[in-house]
């Protein structure tokens, strides 16, 4: 069967984009640099985008591009004979289907506040009541379990149109809506009265802040951004490697993914700093900013019921992005194994995926006493745990080796592909870095990851 391919190059970036920058860009991040104090850390955070981040992005795309197929057969196609890296496919495929156990269910969320935030719900409401709204939310799984339904049925929908016609034209609009959604956001928050305070605080570096807030803190939670933002580790960016030709170098576009994943995040940051600080909000307040918080902002600014739309509109476009592109990875996986039609693939995952969210939805409400991990733990967090701090990090390590190491596909053979076609080449020095430095850095942060969970 011919295997589809990307009709542009734009489609292409604006794809893998949307599959990088998804929650973990403007949600997670604000909250993070909110917390470690602002600009500083924004500038550590972006350092170590460009030494952890783009690398193995660059290797996820060349294995993708060389085997065309999914993380399901390319270890299969490029290993040596004799050799196992092809074990790692249960560790892609877990992976991508234990992201989407949970992201459906956040994704339904931004859809059920969308609609909360058009129809006036918050209007009138004091800050009890706003944090109120988000906890009877949380306290019925039957609409929790519509809302995500309806989040993959949707999704899946778009993927089961194809390649071209469903993921690529549809993610294309999604993704410039979103753009110009953030643009028109960030315009409004920067130009409220009080704004200043937050500029400042975001762009504006303070070295101090980071002495502050423990140096190697901030230095860690600056890796782990700058590494889980991307989404690797997975097969989730490699798949698009297998939709396009050999016609450019896959550093070059490497970069301008993570550029594109990079100007979201900051963006995000221009829209929610100078909105907290107008209106004398903290924002490092964690996970509930976007949902406590920020609806008391919009409750207090003029015309706040369609900003806080727009603003949950934009949302959902960022969590759609990402649940497309991993949803096109979980078809491809099925298609690639058992040679199944597209439309098959659909309908059985349609239902997979949804069962198998139903444990984040219930972690909330009738399994709420299921903690994993102490008090005010749930499903979600053993989920989230299972995938950013095990899956991601060990799989990109997996990436990392087979791309240089002898005994797996091998630093010529990545090079090869990575610098076939116009472009960026990837730095042939880099060679020592991306074999022997980086794989440390990786393991560093999955075990530091583990002793600040646990220790």
């Amino acid at each position: 069967m011919q295997r589809e391919k990307f009709s542009s190059r734009l489609g292409f970036i604006l794809i893998s984009a949307g599959c990088a920058i998804g929650l973990g860009n403007v949600w997670r991040f604000p909250y993070i640099v909110g917390k470690y104090g602002g600009a500083a850390f924004v500038l550590i955070y972006l350092a170590f985008l460009l030494i952890l981040g783009l690398p193995i992005m660059v290797m996820e795309f060349s294995v993708g591009r060389a085997s065309k197929v999914s993380a399901a057969l390319s270890f299969d196609r490029l290993e040596p004979k004799g050799t196992k890296w092809h074990w790692y496919k249960y560790g892609a495929m877990a992976g991508n289907y234990l992201l989407m156990m949970f992201y459906t269910t956040i994704a339904g969320w931004m859809v059920q506040y969308f609609i909360k935030m058009a129809t006036g719900e918050f209007e009138g409401k004091d800050t009890a009541a706003v944090a109120g709204v988000f906890s009877d939310m949380l306290a019925k799984p039957g609409a929790m379990t519509f809302f995500m339904i309806i989040v993959v049925v949707g999704c899946f929908a778009i993927c089961g149109m194809g390649l071209q016609n469903g993921v690529e034209k549809i993610t294309k609009v999604m993704m410039l809506l979103l753009l110009a959604l953030m643009v028109i956001l960030a315009a409004r928050s920067v130009t409220l009265d009080g704004a200043s305070e937050g500029l400042r605080f975001y762009l504006a570096p303070d070295f101090h802040k980071v002495v502050e807030y423990g140096l190697f803190d901030t230095i860690f939670a600056a890796m782990g951004q700058a590494f889980f933002t991307l989404s690797l580790g997975i097969g989730a960016i490699a798949i698009f490697g297998s939709y396009i030709d050999k016609s450019r170098s896959l550093t070059g576009e490497a970069v301008l993914v993570t550029l594109l994943d990079t100007f979201v995040a900051l963006i995000a940051g221009l829209i929610i700093f100078p909105s907290c600080f107008a209106y004398g909000v903290d924002p490092g307040e964690g996970p509930s900013l976007i949902f406590i918080t920020l609806p008391n902002v919009f409750n207090s600014m003029a015309g706040g019921r369609i900003w806080g739309a727009l603003f949950f509109l934009f949302m959902i476009f960022a969590a759609a992005s990402t649940v497309i592109a991993v949803f096109e990875n979980i078809l491809s996986f099925a298609i690639d194994l058992t040679g199944c039609s597209r439309k098959k693939a659909v309908i059985v995952n349609i239902v997979v995926v949804a069962v198998l969210s139903m444990p984040c939805v219930l972690g909330f409400n009738v399994w709420s006493g299921f903690m994993p991990f102490g008090k005010g733990s749930g499903v979600l967090d053993l989920e989230d745990f299972l995938v950013s701090n095990n899956l991601l990090p060990l799989g990109s390590l997996i990436y990392l080796l087979f791309c240089t190491s002898r005994y797996g596909w091998g630093w010529k053979n990545f090079l090869k592909e990575a610098d076939t076609g116009e472009g960026l080449k990837f730095p042939k020095w880099a060679k020592f870095y991306v074999s022997y430095i980086l794989p440390l850095i990786v393991l560093f942060i999955f075990v530091q990851g583990y002793i600040s969970k646990f220790m």
